[in-house]
């Protein structure tokens, strides 16, 4: 799954909440977030301004109005949880372990570790495997015939 294929993905099944996803499908929406974050915050700076403040070892620029990045927040949210909800499916846990995140620093740890270890393989309590689809058993979902080794 490449990276247009995985955002669209995620956008056509942007309220689903059932079913897996694969880890292709999650880190390149996650890659999307975080380009188009960096997209929307750079024209919002442009078009709108920013206030730079320095303090005594750094400099950072404070961005007062992003309506555009606001926007692509909320364009990105319900999808978002969708595919991390659909992501914890796939390494069997339930959507509702997303909560752990309000947890500091375990939290994330916890949720970074789920979303990239690898699925469970085969059909889980939550839909078939995201990879074999149901279908050819293997990775890449070669249309050669599995055969069995002794």
């Amino acid at each position: 799954m490449g990276f247009g294929e995985a955002v669209r993905s995620v956008f056509s099944n942007y309220a689903t909440f059932s079913g897996r996803a694969r880890r292709a499908e999650y880190w390149w929406f996650v890659l999307f977030n975080i380009i188009g974050s960096a997209i929307t915050g750079t024209l919002d700076y442009i078009l709108f301004g920013g206030t730079v403040v320095e303090t005594i070892d750094s400099v950072a620029v404070v961005i007062e109005n992003s309506p555009l990045n606001a926007l692509f927040g909320l364009l990105v949210f319900l999808p978002g949880l969708s595919v991390t909800v659909r992501r914890l499916h796939d390494v069997g846990r339930s959507g509702w372990w997303f909560w752990i995140i309000l947890i500091p620093l375990v939290g994330f740890i916890l949720l970074l570790y789920w979303t990239i270890r690898r699925g469970d393989v085969g059909p889980n309590q939550y839909g078939p495997d995201p990879i074999t689809d149901g279908g050819y058993d293997g990775y890449g979902g070669s249309s050669v015939p599995r055969v069995p080794r002794s």
